[in-house]
């Protein structure tokens, strides 16, 4: 049997995403209908696009691994985690994961597809252990910018050094000029940061 070429792989590739997203499709819509969210201010859950979350995950652990297996316990949050289908991919890519929540019907969810011990019903700003990660995930919890904007200088305030950022939908990009932090891509929205101070 002869190798599958870069376009069929590709084409598979497709079809799996396809699916994943037919599933998490699925479950969005109940999640927004029963959403406990002030949607005036936090969004309630909406995925992120499969494809683009695998490619950034994909590149912070390689970032993390070098050309080594990935140590373990090196660790991943996701800030709003909604029903845990990034946790669940990054737990696939040898992360040790574990999601925030605050709304109920994606946490209930979250829980049953990850576990107890790993996902909390948390409040972000409540949440008191974001410098304890290797990997900060979020896509855009909030809708209000000066909220977000509030939200976003915290994480990066918390995060550790040589800890990733994963921040999609971020809207204050002065962490571009932020010399505690470098950007790991052009494409996406990823940086380390390199320095406390």
């Amino acid at each position: 049997m002869k190798p599958h070429s870069l376009n069929e792989r590709e084409e598979e590739l497709d079809v799996f995403f396809g699916i994943i997203n037919r599933f998490i499709g699925y479950f969005t819509r109940d999640a927004i209908r029963a959403s406990a969210n002030d949607t005036t201010s936090e969004y309630p859950f909406v995925p992120m696009d499969t494809r683009q979350a695998h490619a950034q995950i994909s590149l912070a652990r390689d970032l993390l691994r070098g050309e080594k297996k990935m140590r373990p316990g090196v660790s991943f949050i996701d800030v709003g985690c909604g029903i845990g289908n990034v946790m669940l991919m990054a737990e696939l890519m040898d992360f040790s994961v574990y999601g925030i929540e605050k709304d109920e019907y994606p946490y209930k969810i979250a829980e049953k597809l990850m576990g107890k011990e790993c996902v909390a019903q948390d409040d972000i700003w409540e949440f008191d252990r974001f410098g304890d990660f290797d990997v900060i995930y979020y896509f855009r919890p909030f809708a209000e910018k000066k909220q977000q904007i509030a939200f976003e200088h915290m994480i990066e305030e918390k995060l550790k050094p040589g800890a990733i950022l994963i921040a999609n939908r971020k809207m204050d990009m002065e962490i571009d000029n932020d010399h505690r932090f470098r950007r790991l891509e052009e494409q996406w929205p990823l940086w380390q940061k390199i320095a406390a101070d």
